[in-house]
């Protein structure tokens, strides 16, 4: 097992006055070796841990003087301190095993882990649960956890899990919405196996079996040009409409019998059926936004209220895909654990001792030093990057509030309005139907900006980035034109548009870059 190491540590904290270091080792607290970051928050969350390290090849006994709950103050390398806990199911449809070749080697490794669950969003098969993760678990009140359920059926589910103990493993799912753990489940919708009248039977075995699952996510399967199981397709129109109208049939049933919706199609489906997204409303909290379910409304929601009087809260997505393998520790265990035994007193973890942003790029709002500018000497264009399913969302969006500006400020010349576009990126690297922008390689968004013109503001969403880099292992600094690495959410989007076309309409005297940092 490898120990965790401290990489930073807060000024002025209890860990800095204690005299704990980055690049300590930690061995033990107050005697006992944490295997992950859950159990390094429960043990320095005592009054006054006892930390010993390993410093220079010399054991060093630090004692923390602090109360209970009161954030350490120290951040850790890794989530996972012992071995990740891997996945042996072989499912046909595992994205994994649709990776490009020379991808970096953590990459394409399979987890199924349940602390990854809790502390990612990850989901878990539950086939390597076993009796002492459930008392753990319970004990902890580690919660929510999020289960790959697929089939309700158990020897479909091992079928599709390529695995026979996927036939038995939802008993454990059974005993954990039993021990008033929250989950969250999903399925994978694989055309011509689980879709049609299996998933009709699989919504009524959740609603016979697992009716107390907070939501269940209906998102369909990918598949990129790397796919090596001839059975595996994409959904056709006609698919995708029949799963969207399934779930709503669903939901209508679900509301009859529990009171609320509970199972979701993906904003995947709505888009490949040309149907309308439902109203932000129908989402609730957009508990599963991470997982595509209601992420369009949730952007929209939060682009079109900023200046009006409706609230908007931005909601930032894990940082890039496959974050968990670039050793980000999650930020304040990822979500507030359920009140009990183990939670700070508080009933949450204190994010002192983690970072605030696992993983991310710092915003980068400077001026290009050669920019575009028309006569006036104005900024004249601003180009968002985006996946085809993004673009989608986008574009309507953008459409509007350029409308909505021109109507306010009564323009009459046409370079009064600052000309905003939204630039497709699509995804040769994965290829297939991989369309959404977390999945974006850095050679792409290279090959469309090599043929953008070089004098314009380009925005990118830092859900591409994992560490600083792209999924091929390229950063934003190899790219042919600057990027801003902007927060992918409709609140930072819509102030930073808003500021530049302000910063437009005074003329050279105000820089955009100054505007948008008075408004972030």
């Amino acid at each position: 097992m490898s120990r965790p190491v401290v990489e930073a540590v807060e000024p002025g904290s209890a860990a800095a006055k204690a005299g704990l270091s980055a690049g300590d080792e930690v061995l033990c607290i107050d005697g006992a070796v944490p295997s992950d970051v859950i159990a390094w928050q429960m043990l320095v969350d005592e009054p006054d841990p006892v930390i010993t390290v390993l410093r220079d090849g010399r054991r060093v006994e630090l004692t923390v003087s602090k109360r209970a709950g009161v954030p350490l103050g120290a951040q850790v390398n890794a989530a996972i301190f012992d071995r990740v806990r891997t996945c042996d199911n072989h499912c046909e449809f595992c994205f994994i095993y649709q990776l490009p070749p020379g991808l970096r080697r953590s990459l394409y490794l399979k987890d199924d882990d349940y602390r990854l669950s809790f502390l990612y969003g990850n989901f878990t098969t539950l086939t390597r649960f076993t009796e002492l993760d459930l008392e753990r678990v319970l004990d902890e009140r580690l919660s929510p956890l999020y289960v790959s359920i697929h089939a309700t059926d158990p020897d479909l589910r091992a079928r599709m899990l390529r695995n026979r103990r996927g036939a038995t493993s939802l008993r454990w799912l059974s005993a954990l919405l039993a021990g008033g753990i929250e989950v969250h489940g999903q399925v994978v919708v694989c055309p011509g196996v689980n879709d049609g009248a299996v998933l009709a039977d699989t919504l009524l075995g959740v609603l016979d079996r697992f009716d107390s699952l907070a939501t269940l996510a209906v998102v369909p399967l990918g598949v990129s040009a790397h796919q090596r199981e001839p059975a595996m397709r994409p959904h056709t129109a006609a698919e995708a409409a029949a799963v969207v109208d399934l779930c709503e049939q669903w939901q209508r049933r679900f509301v009859e019998v529990l009171g609320r919706r509970l199972v979701f199609a993906a904003d995947e489906y709505y888009l490949l059926a040309g149907r309308s997204f439902p109203p932000a409303d129908a989402y609730g909290d957009f508990p599963m936004h991470e997982d595509g379910i209601g992420m369009a409304r949730a952007f929209e929601q939060e682009f079109t209220a900023v200046g009006s009087d409706a609230p908007a809260t931005p909601r930032a997505p894990a940082a890039g895909f496959f974050s968990w393998v670039d050793g980000a520790p999650a930020v304040g265990y990822r979500a507030v654990r359920a009140a009990g035994h183990g939670a700070n007193r508080s009933g949450a973890v204190g994010g002192g001792a983690l970072p605030s942003s696992p993983g991310a790029v710092p915003v980068s709002l400077s001026v290009q030093p050669q920019r575009r500018r028309d006569r006036r000497g104005h900024d004249q264009a601003i180009g968002i990057l985006t996946g085809a399913y993004g673009a989608a969302v986008l574009g309507p969006l953008v459409q509007a509030w350029r409308t909505e500006t021109e109507r306010d400020r009564g323009a009459a010349a046409p370079d009064a309005v600052l000309d905003v576009r939204v630039i497709p990126v699509p995804n040769e690297f994965f290829g297939g139907n991989i369309g959404v922008t977390g999945l974006l390689a850095g050679a792409d968004i290279a090959a469309v900006l090599s043929s953008q013109p070089a004098g314009d503001r380009y925005l990118l969403a830092d859900v591409c980035l994992s560490g600083g880099r792209f999924l091929d292992g390229t950063s934003p600094q190899d790219l042919p034109r600057q990027v801003e690495i902007v927060p992918t959410n409709g609140t930072a989007l819509r102030r930073l548009l808003d500021a530049a076309a302000a910063a437009h309409r005074r003329g050279p005297g105000l820089s955009a870059a100054a505007a948008v940092g008075a408004t972030l």
